[in-house]
């Protein structure tokens, strides 16, 4: 087999004749022929699969390599070393208030640090429970808030209950290999209105957060004198509870002491830990007084869910230990932490050595204060002053430290993935409903600590770009570890890689540069040009990722992405990565759109990248370039100027005949209601959307003045101006506000559940950019020079004016103002942008 076979002819059989032969080498070419179309159909068959295999794996090969990109860090060497926040590298900036979601407490700049804290209650009040520990808006405070805090060694801070104010005061002192030494003052005094002295339980906790170990000392019973502790980035330390005092060197009072030990699963639990502890079987029997039942810590006992299987927590648990001193108002107490390796310690930070060290803080936080800002010379009142002293104090006592996984996800992803952990120093804008830090607010919160402090600045901004992944995308809102994560809603919890916020940390950068041509012999502004050459091959990606995916339908047009795509829900859809959320955009969200804001961030990014690659000698043409296309103002025009609106106007397919509706529901007669859907609100168009210009007038339609987009002579600067001034649009005696009253959406809510937020009330942010514009085109020659001046002085006058009246009126700072009375609202205190006032005081732009 195998082999061919020859042909034998006999001479008995007949020779064949050629006309025998030719029908035989026809069906031989025919038989051969189908066999190679066979063979190239098999073949052609083979290749295909094996094609279709190699795309396969390919494919597969791709979107796995995709999918990692949204969570692989970028390649180039960090802005900030890895050791750059530890005692040994910063240790003026090791220990400090970076807590700013509880009332009062410190921690470490590093990843598990050892965290220290406070909690109060009153005794004997109408409620069993008033424990305060995270800032909430519920407990409605009177106010709380640091009165002065220079971001590095000492801070004060009031917090006025109901019936009484407690004064937290801290210092520290550097010494040692591990930090130093820190002491804290508590004073509490009872409110003139109060019918009697209150009675205040205070708690005192440390918990190690997974690293480290804790020891509890005793003496007299029941009453924690100190605890000795000893984790890798402390060393070995002490905290000592001193007795209560009824002032400075005075005598003991009286007190009732508790404490508590427990293992704690995570920060987020510590609240709940001493809750579930309380027990109201201690009494407090004063020398002169009656006996009382008050609620003490006891035994902590978690909670058995009878009928529900839990999964375990695969979190290592830590130790916890809280000291409880229940003593009567008025009263002092003083806690002293000390580091194991401050070995020449000249004295202990305490009593009469921490007043003087806290007045001496005090002094040079002055001085400093006027030097920067110059109220004093402006001619504000002691009151203003003071008031501006707390804007800027709050921001710095804001500042946090975090670490943690945010969940992230791309559209190559079926699910969310963890981010790679990271560590994030950042001012936050709400202590009460936002502390954690937000991409687009920290450009503006370090436009006002650039000036205190560039140093910190750049240590905020090093730590952001630090958290880029290789696609150049920075997670817009961080929400690091679980103490962060247990304080936001769950539908915000995922950020998604095609999502943007508006690039303010360039407001940032600007100021740096601006510092560094104006200060360049200072020694506060000297670091800024190495720290410009290592950040910028972060920056030059962040900028690239902006310029490519966040393209819109035309050459040099820009838009958000990100917009809600449940539109039936939703008035309008809102557009949460512009940081304007439901301010009106096109009706009906398509990619045709055109977003005028953004394209003037772009314009000002691109103008700034050019200046900081010059000055770093990069190649910096391509920026120039891009800058000087999208600030031509007949580009500018020709995108986004409405002739019929007379403004600038984002694009898209829109309608304004729409509204809200409650849908109708079909209950059948004889039917319980009760088993059918509840009636929502939704969107009723009354006329088919068309792609045109969105007519709302507000904060959008102003960015190409407010980012100085805008030659000086530009006749639609008139325009803008007379806009803003006329009450029955912008204008009012409190600031602009973010739409016009004349506007179909002005005050409308969105959803049934969701309130107008950027459709009326005054924000401090935007004010500020307006502030800073018409400054900028007040002092620069043009056919509108005087009305921007005047404006100027009016606008400034209105905003200073009403957010320190509120202030003063509430004992808060607001996240925005309303439009009609001035009265702020929203969360609070709102120690974020709204803290600018202080810039405008100061006419530093």
């Amino acid at each position: 087999m195998g082999r061919q076979r020859k042909r034998v002819v006999t001479g008995d059989a007949p020779p064949y004749s050629r006309r025998d032969e030719r029908p035989s080498a026809l069906n031989r070419k025919e038989k051969k022929k189908k066999t190679d179309i066979g063979k190239l159909f098999i073949n052609i068959s083979i290749g295909l699969c094996i094609f279709s295999l190699i795309w396969f794996f390919y494919a597969v090969y791709m979107r796995s390599s995709l999918s990692k990109r949204v969570v692989t860090l970028h390649p180039s060497p960090r802005v900030l070393d890895a050791n750059s926040t530890t005692a040994k590298v910063s240790s003026e900036r090791f220990w400090g208030s970076y807590r700013p979601q509880v009332y009062f407490g410190m921690k470490t700049r590093s990843p598990r640090s050892v965290v220290t804290g406070m909690m109060w209650m009153r005794q004997f009040s109408n409620s069993d429970m008033n424990l305060r520990h995270t800032c909430e808006q519920g407990d409605r405070l009177q106010g709380y808030g640091w009165l002065m805090h220079d971001g590095l060694t000492f801070g004060v801070q009031e917090i006025r209950d109901n019936d009484f104010t407690l004064t937290t005061e801290f210092v520290k002192r550097v010494g040692g290999d591990h930090g130093g030494d820190w002491t804290w003052r508590i004073t509490a005094k009872q409110h003139s209105s109060a019918p009697q002295p209150p009675v205040i339980s205070l708690m005192f906790y440390a918990a190690a957060d997974t690293q480290g170990s804790l020891q509890t000392h005793m003496e007299e019973k029941n009453r924690l004198a100190s605890i000795t502790g000893f984790s890798e980035e402390l060393g070995n330390f002490k905290i000592t509870f001193r007795k209560p005092v009824t002032g400075e060197l005075s005598s003991t009072k009286y007190a009732s002491y508790n404490y508590l030990q427990a293992l704690s699963p995570g920060l987020e639990k510590l609240t709940d830990i001493v809750k579930l502890s309380l027990n109201r079987r201690f009494v407090f029997s004063p020398p002169s007084g009656e006996k009382r039942h008050y609620i003490g810590v006891d035994t902590y006992k978690p909670p058995h869910h009878q009928n529900q299987q839990k999964a375990a927590d695969p979190r290592k648990e830590s130790d916890f230990v809280v000291h409880q001193v229940t003593v009567q108002t008025p009263f002092q107490i003083e806690v002293l932490f000390e580091s194991g390796s401050f070995y020449n310690r000249p004295n202990q930070l305490v009593g009469s050595i921490m007043t003087q060290e806290l007045e001496r803080r005090k002094a040079e936080f002055n001085a400093k204060f006027e030097k920067i800002f110059g109220l004093e010379s402006k001619g504000f009142s002691q009151t203003h002053i003071k008031f501006a002293k707390a804007a800027l104090s709050n921001m710095l006592g804001g500042m946090g430290y975090f670490y943690g996984e945010s969940v992230v996800q791309s559209v190559y992803n079926e699910y969310p993935l963890l981010y790679p952990g990271g560590t994030l120093f950042t001012a936050v804008p709400s202590r009460s409903f936002f502390p954690r830090g937000f991409l687009w607010d920290e450009g503006f919160h370090q436009l006002l600590l650039s000036k205190w402090d560039p140093q910190l600045t750049r240590e905020a901004i090093g730590h952001w770009f630090d958290l880029m992944n290789i696609e150049g995308w920075i997670p817009r809102e961080q929400i690091l570890g679980d103490e962060a994560r247990s304080k936001v809603p769950a539908e915000f919890i995922v950020q998604r890689n095609e999502n943007a916020n508006p690039p303010t940390l360039f407001l940032a950068l600007q100021e740096l540069i601006e510092q560094l041509s104006s200060k360049s012999d200072e020694a506060a502004t000297k670091p800024t040009l190495p720290f410009l050459r290592r950040l910028f091959p972060r920056l030059k990606t962040w900028f690239e990722w902006y310029n490519t995916t966040q393209t819109g339908p035309k050459p040099n047009s820009y838009r958000w992405r990100g917009r809600d795509k449940d539109t039936n829900l939703y008035l309008n859809p809102k557009t949460l990565t512009s940081g304007l959320d439901d301010y009106p955009r096109a009706s009906h969200p398509s990619a045709d759109e055109r977003h005028v804001d953004l394209h003037c961030w772009m314009a000002l990014s691109s103008g700034i990248m050019a200046s900081i690659a010059q000055l770093l000698g990069e190649p910096h043409q391509d920026y120039k370039v891009l800058h000087d296309v999208l600030r031509d103002n007949n580009l500018l025009n020709d995108l986004h100027w409405s002739e019929q609106h007379r403004a600038f106007s984002d694009y898209g397919n829109h309608t304004q005949n729409v509204s809200l509706q409650r849908e109708k529901v079909y209950v059948p007669p004889g039917q319980p209601r009760h088993q059918f859907p509840v009636a929502r609100l939704v969107r009723s168009v009354r006329r088919a959307p068309k792609l045109q210009y969105v007519n709302a007038l507000g904060y959008v339609s102003l960015f190409p003045f407010l980012l100085q987009i805008l030659q000086p002579d530009s006749p639609k600067l008139e325009h803008i101006l007379r806009d803003m001034r006329d009450p029955t649009k912008l204008w009012t005696p409190f600031g602009l506000r973010s739409l016009s009253k004349t506007d179909p959406l002005y005050m409308e809510r969105n959803t049934e559940h969701d309130p107008p937020y950027w459709r009326g009330p005054v924000w401090i942010n935007i004010n500020y950019l307006a502030v800073r514009a018409l400054y900028h085109y007040g002092n620069t020659e043009g056919p509108y020079q005087e009305k921007a001046a005047d404006l100027y002085k009016e606008l400034r006058t209105n905003i200073i004016n009403n957010v320190y009246a509120q202030f003063v009126e509430t004992g808060y700072i607001w996240e925005q103002y309303n439009d009609g009375t001035g009265r702020g609202q929203g969360s609070h205190p709102f120690t974020g942008w709204s803290s600018l006032t202080v810039l405008m005081m100061a006419e530093h732009y």
